[in-house]
């Protein structure tokens, strides 16, 4: 049994699990509030940073890419035929590409700060980082999803799916971090239809009932959060 250390409104952390659940691989989920720095957890990512895999009696793999790749190069091919890196390099730099501007730019610009400064901040202490939220960070990361909304809108007009014509890793790299903004009702979706309607599609798996099922203690998701129909 692998184990998953994350947090809920995580967005690295729903990736993982989105990858998890697209390949029917069962994982004991463990949360963690990474910035309390536990030592058990350094001790698993010196890094301080979700989200980790643990398999019994091997090393952790730390960091959402990361474990995506550690995945794709351990499952057998056998097992899930239906792979989320496709075959030809070409169209694997293409989903690298998307799936490191979801982890790292949509991240920095827009789910990082949102969740932090709405969520994360009323459970820190003030020497962790807690007090109030951040008005500028709340005001930049608001009008930076817009760009990047209308941005998935253009894959998702131009091609089947984000990175090409089948389901990758970059669709669940970018349903990740908008189902974190979904929750707390921070996307413009009427901003674009085709955006909005890929996301539907992603939303409708399997894999992503786990997510939508969830809630926050004290901090409950937006009334269509968990609406297939929006």
């Amino acid at each position: 049994m692998l184990t998953l250390f994350h947090h809920p409104l995580s967005p690295q952390s729903r990736y993982v699990r989105l990858i998890l659940g697209e390949y029917g691989v069962a994982v004991r989920l463990v949360e963690e509030r990474y910035w309390e720095r536990r030592e058990e957890f350094l001790l698993l990512n010196p890094a301080g940073e979700l989200p980790v895999l643990v398999a019994e009696g091997q090393p952790a793999v730390p960091g959402a890419d990361i474990i995506a790749e550690y995945l794709e190069e351990t499952l057998p091919a056998a097992e899930v035929p239906d792979r989320l890196m496709p075959s030809s390099a070409a169209e694997r730099v293409e989903v690298r590409r998307l799936t490191r501007w979801f982890n790292d730019k949509f991240l920095a610009e827009v789910s990082g700060p949102l969740v932090l400064e709405r969520v994360l901040k009323r459970y820190m202490t003030r020497e962790q980082g807690g007090g109030s939220p951040d008005t500028e960070a709340l005001r930049a990361g608001r009008h930076n999803i817009r760009y990047h909304l209308a941005y998935i809108g253009w894959l998702a007009r131009t091609r089947d799916w984000l990175a090409g014509e089948h389901l990758s890793l970059a669709d669940l790299a970018a349903a990740a971090h908008l189902s974190t903004m979904d929750y707390l009702g921070e996307v413009p979706w009427n901003d674009d239809d085709a955006a909005k309607q890929w996301y539907a599609r992603v939303k409708s798996r399997p894999s992503f009932r786990p997510l939508l099922t969830e809630t926050l203690g004290g901090l409950p998701p937006a009334e269509h959060y968990a609406d297939l129909d929006f």
